[in-house]
């Protein structure tokens, strides 16, 4: 099957990364990105064939509608572009709501079915209700099947007015052997991030951003033993700079500097996690699926989670790690007190999320539930 992906990054979220890996499967894609950065490197590595295409979208999460009409119109010559390459392929694959837009109006023109992954809760602490409709009318009218990547995803598409039967929930897939024997990285990594054994780590994997509650770890640190220590892997993504000098001014407020360390962008990530004694997962609102809570299980790291979204359905409280209310740092910190004075109970835990996350998202499995439904769509 011959698929034409289409993403509007050029950095690496979420999106892109399981889009990455859906793309490994199939060799006779290729993928047109709507901006030129990072991500297309990563394709290229794993000799994914990819074609820029640079344009200025400007279709922002809170838009009116004027402004979301506004950009349609200008995205046209995009579409047309988009068409022309489409006709030598089977479907049109769109993994963000951005390239829904393109995508849409492409295969209009080329008459080619269009297959939209759905990796956002289409709510209003995500999307302005302009873009809510946008998404949810295009997706109606013309897309044959809606990939979403959690229930919590799916039902916010349907609560906005989705058809529920054009989708299918199909959560991320997860490469076993990159975390196959990790934790054999565990010490050597502590001794080069300069942790010792006495350190107790508590690790957050995001890009740093507001709505994704780094703040919430570092107030609680303050209700926490000094041993123990936070790590930040990311960078702000998304003009996102005022927030990222919020958290080292808070830090210096708190009187944090010696328990807080701030590593930017590693691609060394499942290392890190293996390095941690908990992965903390804070974000202030819904996360539709929320790949690093799989990630941390995988490695055999302990996880605590907001309870919100896509994260209940991953964490089971108490027995594949711990979940807690959005927005309470002092909630947060309780729990990190516990697998602190725990540790054996920790681990119990997290060899048994280990376990379960190896069953339940196995990217080979995956990929054959996803191949199966794009070969219906095509048929």
């Amino acid at each position: 099957m011959k698929i034409l992906f289409l993403d509007q990054s050029g950095k690496p979220g979420g999106a892109e990364l399981c889009l990455l890996d859906i793309a490994k499967t199939y060799r006779g894609c290729l993928v047109c990105l709507f901006a030129d950065g990072f991500f297309r490197t990563m394709l290229e590595e794993e000799q994914i064939p990819v074609k820029v295409l640079a344009t200025a979208i400007d279709v922002q999460k809170d838009s009116s509608t004027l402004q979301g009409v506004y950009s349609i119109g200008r995205l046209l010559p995009l579409a047309i572009s988009v068409a022309r390459l489409s006709r030598k392929y089977d479907l049109i694959y769109a993994n963000t709501q951005k390239a829904l837009v393109v995508g849409a109006l492409a295969s209009v023109l080329s008459r080619r079915s269009l297959v939209f992954h759905l990796h956002d809760i289409l709510s209003l602490e995500h999307f302005s209700k302009t873009n809510q409709r946008i998404a949810v009318t295009l997706a109606n009218r013309f897309a044959s099947l809606v990939i979403a990547n959690s229930q919590a995803s799916q039902s916010a598409f349907i609560a906005a007015g989705g058809q529920a039967k054009l989708t299918q929930v199909v959560y991320n897939g997860f490469n076993l052997a990159a975390y196959r024997d990790i934790a054999s990285q565990r010490q050597p990594t502590r001794q080069a991030l300069g942790f010792t054994d006495r350190d107790f780590v508590v690790g957050h994997f995001s890009r740093l951003a507001p709505w994704k509650g780094q703040h919430l770890l570092i107030e609680a640190l303050t209700h926490c033993p000094e041993s123990v220590s936070a790590m930040f892997v990311g960078d702000a993504l998304f003009g996102e700079r005022d927030y990222v000098t919020q958290l080292q001014q808070q830090v210096k407020d708190l009187h944090l500097e010696h328990r807080v360390r701030f590593v930017g962008f590693r691609s060394d990530v499942a290392e890190l996690m293996a390095a941690c004694d908990l992965v903390a997962h804070t974000s202030t609102a819904p996360e539709p699926f929320g790949r690093v809570i799989v990630e941390a299980m995988l490695c055999g790291t302990p996880v605590v989670a907001a309870a919100a979204g896509g994260a209940m359905e991953l964490v089971a409280d108490g027995v594949t790690g711990w979940l807690v209310a959005p927005g309470d740092p002092v909630k947060l910190a309780a729990v990190i007190v516990q697998c602190y004075d725990r540790p054996s109970i920790a681990q119990e835990i997290a060899a048994t999320a280990q376990i379960q996350a190896s069953q339940r998202f196995d990217l080979t499995a995956i990929a054959r539930q996803i191949d199966r439904i794009l070969v219906r769509v095509v048929g």
